[in-house]
Parts: structure tokens; C-alpha cells; sequence
């Protein structure tokens, strides 16, 4: 299985050249904010694509840029095409890989899906299952890849506890597209697969990873 990550496209998805994998298994997640302020028509050209993406499995989650999938769930979801799968502070099992997404990030100016840092937060947390291998958060856990142009760590300090004690295979995330990389540690490979740089320029390519090589 290859898996490919990317994050805040922001719209400008159909700028964005994939990866061809052509004979193989294939997985496209996307971690969050595939519009600019989630509109309706915004939410719509993003699934229309995703859907049309050659890939066997394709799962996104919902970005602080992302109002739809905030302010009324059921009709952003009722957009989903049958081909994709929307995450949200759930789970999903595909060929024996558990997965679990989450739209929400600490506080930032009232965008969506914002949460309060501390136990308000950690509550979103605790719904991750033990067993998940790969784990998908719109932001990073504090410390790994959340360094903004000012030199602050802005990843969530609750969240990185629990990826600790979980240790799942891989931990993607964007939200803090000056911090686009991968590292790895002895338990996970930490992705921020933000496309965009802080310019909202695409520069970023998308990460390919071997799910067997891990």
C-alpha cells in the first residue's frame, strides 16, 4: 500500500499534480482545509475532484478553514461522493490499516473547529482509539513540525501526549504550512503535508510513503 499526504490546499486543488502509481494500492488522504472559508460552492469543487482522483481508497478530513463541515454537517457531508471517506473524530479500517481523523486545533481567532487548550481539548483526544496506525489531525502536537515564520511552537500540547502513549505508525497533520516536513522517531513518522507555503503559494510537494516499509 502507498500512501500519499497532502494537507490546506486551500482551493487550489486542481493545481496540485498527484503522483502516479499505476498497478498498485493506493491511499490519498488529505488532512484538512481543502477550501478557503468553506463555502458551499468552495466544499463542492474540492469533492468533485477528490472523487475523480485515481486512487483505491481516498479519506479527508475538515480544516479551520472549513465552515461547512462546522456549521452544518449534514449537508457538507451529504456532498461526500460514495468513493471517499470523511473522518471526523472518527475512525476507519482499510486492509487491516485503523485510522483516526480529527478537524480540530486549539484556538486561533475563531476559525472552525477551534477548541480551547487544556481539558476542553484533551476530551477530543481521548476519543483516540489505542490500536491506530495512522492518525490524522487538521494540527500538529506541540513541538513536532509546528514552528511558525515567528519562531512560535503552536502544535497542541495535549495532542502530543497522547501520540506518545498511542505511538501510531504515522501522524499527519498540516495547519502550519511553514512547517511543511517529515521526521521521524523510533515509534512514528510525524508528516505536515501543508501543499501551500505561508504565501498560500503551491510549492509543496505531496508525501509518498510505503505502508510496508514502515
Amino acid at each position: 500500500m502507498y500512501i500519499i499526504f497532502i494537507s490546506d490546499t486551500h482551493g487550489q486543488h486542481k493545481k496540485l499534480i498527484l503522483p502516479k502509481l499505476e498497478g498498485k494500492k493506493t491511499m490519498l488522504i488529505h488532512t484538512g482545509d481543502i477550501s478557503k472559508l468553506g463555502k458551499e460552492s468552495e466544499v463542492k469543487d474540492f469533492l468533485k475532484w477528490f472523487e475523480q482522483q485515481d486512487y483505491t481508497y481516498k479519506i479527508f478530513i475538515a480544516g479551520n478553514h472549513d465552515f461547512l463541515f462546522e456549521k452544518n454537517p449534514s449537508l457538507a457531508e451529504s456532498f461526500v461522493p460514495s468513493n471517499c471517506i470523511y473522518l471526523n473524530n472518527s475512525s476507519v479500517e482499510i486492509e487491516g490499516i485503523k485510522i483516526w481523523g480529527s478537524p480540530i486545533s486549539p484556538r486561533f481567532y475563531d476559525w472552525a473547529f477551534n477548541c480551547d487548550r487544556g481539558e476542553k481539548i484533551r476530551k477530543y483526544w481521548k476519543k483516540i482509539p489505542l490500536d491506530t496506525d495512522i492518525l490524522l489531525t487538521h494540527g500538529p502536537a506541540y513541538g513536532v513540525l509546528d514552528q511558525t515564520i515567528h519562531g512560535l511552537q503552536v502544535g497542541c500540547e495535549e495532542l502530543i501526549q497522547f501520540v506518545e502513549n498511542i505511538k501510531p505508525k504515522i501522524h499527519a497533520f498540516g495547519h502550519i504550512h511553514e512547517s511543511y516536513g517529515k521526521i521521524n522517531n523510533s515509534d512514528t513518522t510525524f508528516i505536515n503535508s501543508s501543499v501551500l507555503n505561508i504565501s498560500y503559494k503551491l510549492v509543496n510537494q505531496p508525501f509518498v510513503i510505503n505502508w510496508n516499509e514502515l
